[in-house]
């Protein structure tokens, strides 16, 4: 079956900036299923890497997941994950080009343009590469791809990103009768990988009275004179052996 993989984007990234300009991030349909399967699994952001097809750099044909710590807003990668991920690659003959140049993440909200934390992250962590793509998919279905590239004088580009639809007859045939292993296998990917971060407790807490805190040696010097004090107290206001012991005032420390 002729399909864009095996028309339109058997070619590499381009160098030239004209060439770039005109260029797509496209999803192969079982990437683009696993990913929002990712997106409507819980309310938090997901993040992953795309890896490319060898033929199109742009062209992913899977999006694979690493242990992280996510919030509705936040994605934070294990670094010994990170590298775990990188050796696997090298394992299966994929180069860094492949497995290590489009950051993918989710938002459980509508907007997907970047924050601030993705702008810092995708300078601080892309930046030397010589191509890097950061793309952002929104569980409205809005999304954002950026295409940073540093050949002749460098810069960087909005591109479209698409789904190669015309494929799909031909994935679910290749994985008759293996789909719900499929998603089974997805399904816990994401139980090893995507774990809360821990929610802020923020109940008031019950203040500890006196005598809750605990006590310093001063304290307990103090307690012993405060003893002291009500026993002479006691002492001074008890009754004499030989008075009768006739109504008393009874006081708050006897």
């Amino acid at each position: 079956m002729n399909n864009k993989l095996s028309i339109q984007f058997h070619k590499p990234l381009p160098q030239d900036r004209s060439d770039v300009t005109s260029r797509v991030l496209t999803f192969s349909p079982m990437a683009w299923l696993k990913l929002r399967l990712f997106l409507h699994a819980d309310d938090v952001e997901v993040g992953g890497f795309g890896i490319s097809s060898d033929h199109d750099l742009l062209y992913i044909e899977d999006f694979v997941t690493i242990k992280q710590i996510v919030t509705m807003a936040s994605v934070e990668f294990d670094d010994n994950a990170v590298a775990d991920h990188f050796d696997h690659c090298a394992d299966e003959d994929i180069p860094p080009s492949r497995c290590g140049r489009i950051w993918i993440h989710t938002r459980p909200g509508t907007s997907p343009h970047p924050s601030f934390t993705d702008e810092e992250t995708f300078q601080r962590v892309f930046g030397a590469c010589d191509w890097a793509c950061m793309a952002i998919v929104s569980r409205s279905g809005a999304t954002y791809v950026r295409l940073r590239f540093s050949a002749g004088p460098g810069g960087e580009t909005m591109i479209p990103l698409t789904v190669d639809w015309e494929r799909y007859p031909q994935d679910v045939l290749d994985l008759e009768g293996k789909m719900d292993e499929q998603f089974i296998e997805w399904m816990d990917e994401y139980g090893r990988n995507i774990h809360h971060r821990p929610m802020l407790d923020l109940t008031p807490k019950k203040t500890a009275t006196p005598s809750e805190q605990p006590s310093t040696y001063q304290d307990r010097l103090d307690e012993l004179d405060e003893l002291y004090d009500q026993q002479m107290l006691m002492d001074d206001f008890s009754p004499s052996v030989d008075e009768p012991a006739s109504t008393q005032e009874v006081y708050p420390w006897a």
